[in-house]
């Protein structure tokens, strides 16, 4: 079966892999159909072991392999994988300006001093969970661009280990959207298409990645950082504050050990 995946063209290797991710977007979506409400503590435990997973992989997945391929390009190994992963930070930052945007568990007064609207809360909800999605699509297809281009320090199990460990943290991106939507008085049916949504925006951010690195292979080191810092950006900024701001910190933080844990042992075996 692995023989005849890596027989594909790299952009149908990362369609699969988005895919897988965008079905657990709207798998985990889909528990609107079963409750109206998830209890708060097994939300907050599941963001957290969200952000342990997307810590893992831009690391393990992206970083360090961004390190191992600029060494012997005549500057420092670093400068790539510093300035690759300052500027997805600053990208995201400048998405999060200019763009509005509601945190899963914050209400709109809080985010901007005004009185809600249903329509206006699920398309801010589903904007933030989309804006994570970006990063997270860009980082599979930039891995199976670096395959594609054949960098020893890739390989098509780390890629495929990549894209499990990010659907899996796409399940309680699903939730975190749908829910609260259900939660609000909308229909499931709308409530699950509105949380399936923000999973479409991986393939299409795959896509990018891998004819990116495939088409311009000196980027590779950059655009792996610039994925990864770009996801460290999104925990920092939006997962572990949702996670921890009901007051679940400890519950939180040990789950994002665990999402950290499983993420890491992923990628060393598999890859």
């Amino acid at each position: 079966m692995l023989d005849f995946f890596l027989d594909l063209h790299p952009v149908v290797q990362a369609l699969i892999a988005t895919s897988f991710t965008w079905g657990m977007t709207a798998l985990g979506a889909a528990l609107v159909f079963a409750t109206k409400t998830l209890n708060q503590k097994l939300l907050d435990s599941m963001l957290g072991f969200a952000g342990g997973v997307m810590i893992a992989a831009s690391f393990w997945s992206l970083l360090s392999p961004a390190l191992d391929m600029a060494e012997g390009d005549g500057l420092p190994a670093w400068i790539p994988a510093a300035v690759g992963f300052l500027l997805g930070g600053l990208f995201l930052w400048g998405v999060d300006k200019i763009l509005p945007h509601l945190h899963p568990n914050s209400s709109i007064e809080e985010a901007e001093g005004i009185q809600p609207s249903k329509k206006r809360r699920s398309t801010l909800l589903v904007l933030a969970i989309t804006l994570h999605n970006i990063p997270e699509g860009l980082a599979v297809g930039v891995a199976f661009g670096a395959v594609a281009a054949e960098f020893p320090s890739s390989s098509l199990a780390g890629a495929i280990a990549l894209g499990i460990g990010i659907g899996i943290q796409n399940f309680p991106e699903g939730v975190a959207v749908s829910m609260p939507l259900r939660r609000d008085g909308m229909s499931r049916m709308k409530s699950f298409m509105y949380g399936q949504f923000s999973g479409m925006v991986e393939p299409i951010s795959a896509v990018i990645g891998v004819l990116a690195v495939t088409l311009i292979e000196p980027l590779l080191p950059y655009a792996l950082s610039f994925a990864a810092g770009a996801m460290i950006f999104v925990v920092a900024e939006e997962v572990i504050p949702g996670s921890q701001e009901e007051g679940n910190k400890d519950l939180a933080s040990m789950t994002l050990m665990i999402g950290f844990t499983v993420m890491m042992i992923l990628d060393v075996a598999l890859g």
